[in-house]
């Protein structure tokens, strides 16, 4: 396997940098002694934050769900006092213009922002009038207002979908459309609060790719945030790491991801490569250094060569079909064609049995969420047939089927509708009939699982998006359904977070619980899944068990995914080392899964050079 990095980060180096600060550039955004309090927080949601942003610097934000992250990036750009109010102490300046004594549409020409939920930013009535629309703003001539959203559309896999209402898109397509909207101003600051967590991988890289090309020619000032570590290292110049609403640290990536301590304390996840080298630092070898992105690690490999051995792996048996109950549900030709002429799903046919756990994957508008809308009976089939224990679901009603089958949606805000966090867990028990002692102990238990305790007053819209998720996830546990699906789970949820949610399909699972989870966050599957099903297209490209569908590298870059970074990795070794199954090709030679996988195979080689 080749391993092609992006090109190195642009015009800032270390060795640009002193005690944090890149020197010979003058700073664009100032944050002085920056402390905020929501009007109805109980306490400081940021503490004292001091930072300089310089012009032309690409800038890292992570940090556990509620650090403050997002606060911060509203902060920049007035919202935070402006519209939300509140308790604001110590200045922000913005291209020389003070946060809070400039109004935010007169900050909106110098900076643009893509929000954590794109559906809060689209108002236009098709996809090119979105692009369009802040253009128009800013008085941009009208040819180049064609020019850039073409530009736009193609950067971010959306031309072909001109004409398209944004409601019509599915929630990576919505993503996409909110980052074409910010790259076609090509602002002086670009702040991008988790833009790409409902992108597919490859997708993610060409996005991002670009917005380093933005940075790096037109001197564009970019501040991402992200839970991706892989993305932080590979793009960004520095990374500020949040917690708590302080500042911990800032530093380059190298140095920031190589601190195993610091990251443990405020649970973050290194990238892949680097928890690998770690592992082996542990078990006792001395690796060159603590790579942080593919390609360094793949440099650090080439030393070490002649003082190990690699090893093969020792795989698990799979398990069979037989080791399954009967099929739950299946869709046997399903076809369906949108009243726009999209065609979603062309002659899907899968089996799911009862007790498997089951990921889709496949590319933004591949047809995942299609399908299992038909299995909810949410969408009636142009052909074919579904069925749910052997009945088909069109002679279902809706509700029938949701007392049996359960589904988390991508927007958990469309599933919200009651003022209290525990009233929205009791509805649909209460619409079932369920009260008293049995009504109590339903919600309680759910409450508790997804660490919602604590919040049972809360209005649900109060609570950070990743808590939204999870209360939804409380809702469905609570209906106690035999099929769970779940669709995009993780997005938005830092790594303990998607941890704490993929540990309760677990859970369900082991209870005998059939789990289908869509989800483009793959390196988080392995110890989950047992079956992958590849979508692209409307079609199902492969079904296989998740160890041979995460080597499959060609067919998975077919729609636009990309195996873990740790597999890769691992094709890389097999690559240099001439290893190759004698069955399945080099891919599949270290068909490993996880970081912990790969340190087992390597060993001290005994003939040492």
């Amino acid at each position: 396997m080749i391993i092609n990095e992006q090109t190195p980060r642009g015009p800032v180096e270390a060795s640009a940098f002193e005690n944090g600060r890149l020197m010979n550039h003058d700073p664009t955004i100032c944050i002085e002694n920056l402390s905020y309090q929501y009007p109805r927080s109980p306490g400081l949601v940021l503490r004292d934050i001091n930072l300089s942003i310089h012009k032309g610097e690409f800038l890292g934000i992570i940090g556990p769900t509620g650090a403050g992250k997002t606060t911060l990036c509203l902060a920049l750009n007035g919202i935070v006092p402006q519209f939300y109010g509140g308790r604001f102490f110590g200045h922000v300046t913005v291209a020389g213009l003070d946060t809070v004594d400039n109004p935010i549409h007169l900050l909106a020409q110098h900076m643009a922002m893509v929000f954590q939920d794109p559906e809060t930013q689209l108002i236009a009535n098709s996809v090119e009038d979105e692009v369009a629309f802040g253009l128009e703003n800013v008085r941009v001539p009208r040819d180049e207002i064609q020019k850039r959203i073409r530009w736009a559309l193609e950067t971010v896999r959306l031309d072909g979908m001109e004409k398209k209402h944004p409601s019509e898109l599915s929630g990576g397509e919505k993503q996409r459309l909110s980052i074409a909207a910010a790259l076609a101003l090509q602002p002086e600051v670009l702040v991008l609060d988790e833009p790409t967590s409902q992108l597919d991988p490859l997708g993610k890289q060409q996005v991002l790719a670009t917005i380093r090309e933005l940075n790096a020619h037109l001197g564009i000032t970019v501040i991402l945030v992200s839970h991706a570590s892989e993305e932080i290292a590979e793009f960004v110049d520095r990374v500020a790491l949040l917690a708590n609403g302080e500042l911990v640290d800032v530093d380059i990536p190298s140095r920031i991801f190589a601190h195993a301590d610091l990251l443990r304390q405020h649970a973050i996840r290194p990238p892949q490569v680097a928890s690998f080298y770690m592992e082996l630092r542990d078990r006792g070898f001395e690796p060159p250094s603590i790579p942080v992105t593919l390609g360094e690690a793949a440099r650090a490999y080439e030393p070490m060569r002649t003082l190990i051995e690699v090893n093969p792996l020792a795989v698990p048996s799979e398990a069979s079909e037989e080791a399954f109950g009967s099929v739950v549900l299946s869709a046997q030709g399903v076809e369906h064609v949108y009243p726009d002429g999209t065609k979603a799903l062309r002659g899907v046919s899968l089996d799911v049995r009862e007790g498997e756990y089951l990921v889709v994957v496949g590319q933004n508008g591949a047809g995942k969420t299609t399908l299992v809308k038909h299995f909810l009976h949410l969408l009636e089939a142009t052909a074919g047939r579904v069925l749910l224990n052997g009945q088909d679901v069109s002679n279902l009603e809706v509700s029938e089927v949701a007392q049996r089958v359960g589904f988390v949606a991508q927007n958990p805000d469309n599933q919200i509708f009651n003022t209290t966090v525990e009233a929205e867990v009791a509805f649909a028990l209460q619409n079932l009939g369920i009260a008293g002692p049995e009504l109590a102990e339903r919600v309680e238990e759910s409450l508790l699982t997804m660490g919602l305790a604590d919040y049972r007053t809360w209005h649900p819209l109060s609570l950070p998006k990743g808590d939204r998720a999870r209360l939804v996830i409380a809702a469905m546990l609570a209906m106690q359904p035999d099929v769970l699906i779940f669709d995009e789970p993780t997005t938005g949820q830092d790594y303990y977070g998607a941890k704490r949610i993929l540990d309760v399909t677990r859970q369900l699972h082991q209870a005998g619980k059939t789990v289908i989870v869509i989800t483009h966050h793959l390196y988080l599957v392995p110890g989950y899944a047992e079956r992958v099903v590849v979508m692209g297209k409307g079609v199902i490209l492969l079904d296989a068990p998740i160890r041979k569908a995460f080597h499959e590298a060609a067919l998975l870059r077919s729609t636009y995914l990309a195996p873990p970074q740790i597999v890769q990795f691992a094709q890389h070794i097999a690559s240099r080392e001439n290893l190759s199954s004698p069955s399945l090709g080099q891919d599949h030679a270290l068909p490993i899964l996880t970081y912990e996988e790969l340190a087992a195979c390597i060993t001290e080689r005994k003939d040492k050079a």
